[in-house]
């Protein structure tokens, strides 16, 4: 239970792990739905094609858009896009490294299904096997009556009773998968070479580019969590003393009963009004965030004036201690 809890907190804490693990229960479930999914091929020729096809394509770009939507970078990303400079560039290679991380997560999903459907060779047999040239296999039903097309739109069909021997539609499916699985294991190679060519490839570029890149998407992934927490603290506080005014502007004297914010030790936790106590300063402050946000600066915090106390110990010597 306590590592569970352990495991919980690392990925609670850790943004791209949760990223990560979102796709990857996404390709699970991907791979769920499609063996659990009745597959039934129409078995006509106009129509064979258009289901194979949409069985093998259309489910991966719903779990691509869905990848797209709930990954945090995706919103972090935008904004950063089209947010106005104001004090701070845009910093271009961010955008493209985060588009790219969105990119990579979201498109996992759909290449397992892709992946999953050829190497099963189910949606390949249905779109193509009017294609297939019957004169390459023996026992064709030669007394159906039907043409070669609409005999042919019928292979991925097993309980066709114009099948009297389904040693021809069993040739013809296995051609027809081994081309899928042919299909599918070499898209899977070709990613697998790729990754390693560029995990190879990868220190041969400018490795402290890369870093700086990856430190400013984490920064902006931060900066918008930390700001979105401040701003709750800051409501929070809000909404409690307008509440508590208004409470104390009906009852005159009579102090209100109303839950108070917790403590740390003996003193209150901190205010986090910090002068901004009407509408229009705060509409003034998110307005302010949103058309120029601050500088990548802190030093000015460093050099800040402080306030000190001075005072004198029993043998007269004069000490300072900051505020």
């Amino acid at each position: 239970m306590e590592r569970l809890k352990l495991v919980l907190q690392y990925f609670q804490s850790n943004s791209e792990s949760i990223s990560n693990g979102i796709c990857v229960v996404l390709s699970l479930v991907s791979v769920k739905l499609y063996t659990q999914m009745d597959f039934k091929c129409p078995c006509l020729p106009q129509y064979n094609k258009i289901y194979g096809m949409g069985i093998m394509f259309v489910p991966p770009i719903i779990l691509f858009f869905l990848g797209v939507l709930i990954n945090r970078h995706t919103g972090v990303m935008m904004e950063e896009w089209v947010r106005p400079p104001g004090k701070r560039a845009k910093n271009t290679a961010v955008v493209k490294f985060m588009f790219s991380s969105m990119m990579q997560r979201a498109l996992l999903a759909p290449m397992v299904w892709i992946l999953v459907s050829l190497l099963d060779g189910k949606c390949f047999v249905c779109a193509f096997s009017i294609t297939v040239d019957p004169k390459h296999f023996s026992g064709m039903p030669n007394n159906t009556g039907l043409d070669i097309i609409r005999l042919m739109a019928k292979i991925p069909c097993k309980e066709d009773p114009i099948f009297h021997t389904q040693a021809f539609r069993k040739a013809v499916s296995r051609y027809l998968q081994c081309w899928s699985q042919a299909v599918g294991w070499g898209i899977l190679l070709f990613f697998i070479v790729l990754g390693a060519v560029a995990r190879i490839i990868k220190p041969c570029f400018d490795h402290a580019t890369f870093l700086q890149t990856r430190y400013w998407s984490n920064y902006l992934d931060i900066e918008q969590k930390l700001f979105d927490e401040t701003c709750c603290l800051h409501a929070r506080d809000f909404a409690r003393k307008c509440v508590i005014q208004f409470f104390e502007s009906i009852q005159g004297d009579v102090p209100p009963c109303l839950p108070q914010p917790p403590h740390s030790g003996e003193e209150e936790m901190e205010d986090f009004l910090h002068g901004i106590t009407r509408l229009d300063q705060v509409d003034k402050v998110l307005e302010t965030w949103y058309f120029s946000k601050p500088e990548l600066d802190v030093t000015k915090i460093a050099t800040r004036a402080r306030i000190c106390i001075a005072w004198e110990d029993s043998k007269g010597k004069t000490h300072y201690s900051d505020v």
